[in-house]
């Protein structure tokens, strides 16, 4: 079985801050920013590796702020 790795898009300008994605997280690669997108809400952003594309953030957040992207071997997918 070939080990999944993924990433996220973020699209900041919908994030309201909510720490949701943050909280559900299994991997513990997102964290909460203290930038803060053109509403006046902070953002979220990918901080570290070790994302496998799990979707539970797209799943959780009510803003659809993610686009995820799961990678295994040489294909890729987006959810």
């Amino acid at each position: 079985m070939a080990h999944k790795t993924g990433t996220v898009q973020i699209r900041a300008e919908l994030c309201k801050g909510c720490d949701l994605c943050v909280a559900i997280c299994p991997e513990h690669v997102l964290e909460m920013t203290e930038q803060m997108n053109d509403k006046g809400w902070p953002v979220v952003t990918l901080a570290r590796e070790g994302c496998t594309g799990c979707s539970l953030c797209a799943l959780a957040c009510p803003d659809g702020v993610f686009t995820v992207y799961q990678h295994t071997g040489q294909q890729e997918a987006a959810r």
